[in-house]
């Protein structure tokens, strides 16, 4: 299960919104081992394009190492879909990379409302997740 401030979601949905209609994507770190997204990085869609999206790769080495550096992983990878529903395509599953995060799609295809799902990818099997949105985390 994917538990997610409120805020974080907010963001992600704003940043889909913007980049309509072509996708945004980008990711939310954590503390390494956590489990907890924490840092909301939007990130550029290297392809601008409303059916595909890449990260730039010397935005994503940045990112990569500032991750590194803090001890952080990415926790959430997301990107938008602007014409269809929030679930991974062929290109989607086939780049998924990162086997301990969470891949979260928003849809903006309906122009009031969005779609947020989560999916764990691992090895070209999709599995979806259920979110839970909180207004802030437990203690731990």
């Amino acid at each position: 299960m994917l538990v997610i401030k409120a805020d974080l979601v907010e963001a992600m949905v704003a940043h889909a919104r913007a980049d309509h209609p072509d996708e945004a994507c980008g990711i939310i770190a954590g503390p390494d081992g956590s489990d907890r997204p924490q840092r909301f990085v939007a990130m550029i869609n290297a392809e601008r394009s409303p059916t595909f999206y890449r990260f730039d790769s010397g935005e994503q080495l940045k990112v990569w190492r500032a991750m590194d550096d803090a001890d952080e992983t990415p926790v959430v990878i997301y990107h938008s879909h602007t014409a269809t529903e929030a679930y991974p395509s062929r290109t989607d599953i086939s780049y998924a990379s990162e086997p301990y995060a969470h891949y979260v799609l928003i849809s903006t295809r309906d122009p009031e409302q969005h779609e947020l799902r989560s999916y764990r990818i691992v090895d070209g099997e999709v599995t979806e997740e259920p979110v839970r949105i909180v207004d802030a985390y437990d203690p731990e």
